[in-house]
């Protein structure tokens, strides 16, 4: 199924992912919000086509463009014990100061924060950690 929506003009390149974060409140009167509107909040997406429609937009300069859309699944690490495939988690970031670290991105992955819950899709490999935590890689949905 073709999942349409709207983005703004700069955004707007096949391949792009960006993350839903919800309505704007300074949309709330625009008559495009249903479109706008029909993302998971916090789902990551990939835009997989671009069509030629442009409409005006009170938040984009540029405007937006009607694009298609496939939600794409998280790449992430959670402790081990919380890392049960089909499980629903509360996803949250560890408390960690190792900035240099090669899994940093997948402990603290882009647009997977607190309070939003992920369905363990695919638990993965155990992950080298130099805070000494037992972390594993996985995937959320």
């Amino acid at each position: 199924m073709v999942v349409i929506t709207l983005i703004g003009e700069h955004q707007a390149k096949i391949g792009e992912l960006f993350v839903y974060r919800g309505p704007l409140t300074d949309c709330r009167d625009c008559k495009l919000k249903a479109v706008c509107f029909n993302l998971e909040a916090g789902g990551l997406y990939r835009i997989t086509n671009v069509r030629e429609v442009r409409h005006d937009c009170r938040i984009h300069e540029e405007g937006v463009r009607v694009v298609e859309v496939e939600k794409e699944k998280h790449r992430s690490a959670l402790p081990m014990r919380s890392a049960i495939e089909g499980s629903t988690v509360t996803f949250e970031a560890m408390k960690c100061d190792e900035l240099g670290c090669e899994n940093w991105r997948l402990c603290h992955p882009i647009g997977v924060e607190g309070n939003l819950k992920f369905r363990v899709a695919k638990v993965d490999k155990e992950l080298k950690c130099p805070a000494g935590h037992r972390m594993v890689a996985v995937v959320l949905e």
